[in-house]
């Protein structure tokens, strides 16, 4: 169960206001610029100077809680697993789990079977169809 200053720092970060979607200096006047973020050099930068009507620059202040930085959404930590075997690690109450992309199809079923036995969250279940569902149906009768 999360420390109560944690659920605290948990209700902050879902009900604090957005962060603004921060843009590179420019972007909308140069083509050739992409979106991701640099920070703004210029001697008359008003991006830099933070003037009012210009993009708001990336700042300490957007910062999320201590407490809920590296948390899933869901406010669980999140664990990688390889094997089913990762798995008995893994405390329902506490983590949520994330199959590792190099895990192939059948040891993906085996763990999700795994999971679900011990009542664990999965956040990326998808793309495994169980056996049943890969049987061709019967056309006509």
């Amino acid at each position: 169960m999360p420390h109560p200053q944690d659920e605290k720092a948990l209700k902050h970060a879902r009900e604090s206001p957005r962060k603004p979607r921060f843009k590179r200096q420019n972007v909308r006047h140069l083509i050739r610029l992409r979106v991701s973020w640099r920070k703004p050099k210029g001697i008359d930068s008003k991006m830099r100077i933070h003037k009012s009507g210009f993009p708001k620059p990336v700042d300490i202040g957007y910062g999320s809680p201590r407490a809920t930085k590296g948390l899933h959404p869901s406010g669980c930590e999140e664990l990688t697993v390889h094997r089913p075997e990762d798995l008995e690690a893994a405390d329902p109450s506490r983590h949520i789990i994330r199959i590792a992309h190099t895990v192939g199809r059948k040891k993906r079923i085996k763990i999700l079977e795994k999971a679900g036995m011990l009542g664990v969250k999965v956040a990326n279940p998808r793309g495994v169809k169980t056996v049943e569902s890969e049987e061709p149906e019967e056309i006509g009768g």
